[in-house]
């Protein structure tokens, strides 16, 4: 900052306070030099190199997602992921697999004696416990693709 002489302008007795301006000019110039700097490197930053890429129809490939797969034999019993489950435990094992995020897909996996009462029971305990994504696994018949 610039101050006043401490002697008047006419050689008088020193004056006991200094100038009351402000000299801007250091500012400006500071201001000035980072706006053309600014300015210089503002295209550079979003300068890329041109590729021509190539178009593709391919859609993206989803997240493999967590499937738990139910299995119910003729007797009735009840397999979690090939580990037999008691009737009194797969309501709270499906509340914990519905806390999951994302939520696993439930695979029903039925023997053709399998009563229909049992599987409603079962989808009725999923939906009660909060699991979606239901979904039946089948064996194509023999010479179907």
């Amino acid at each position: 900052m610039s101050f006043g002489s401490f002697q008047d302008q006419n050689g008088g007795a020193p004056t006991p306070q200094p100038m009351a301006e402000i000299n801007t000019t250091p500012l400006v110039d500071v201001m000035l030099v980072l706006l053309v700097i600014f300015i210089v490197t503002a295209p550079l930053l979003t300068h890329g190199i041109k590729i021509d890429l190539p178009k593709a129809s391919a859609t993206a490939a989803p997240e493999e997602q967590k499937t738990v797969v139910l299995s119910l034999d003729a007797q009735g019993k009840v397999f979690w992921d090939d580990a037999p489950v008691r009737d009194e435990d797969l309501p709270a094992k499906m509340a914990e697999a519905a806390k999951v995020e994302p939520q696993p897909e439930l695979h029903l996996r039925a023997d053709q004696g399998t009563r229909y009462q049992r599987l409603a029971e079962i989808m009725a305990m999923a939906r009660n416990a909060g699991l979606s994504k239901l979904g039946f696994v089948t064996e194509p018949r023999a010479g179907e693709p």
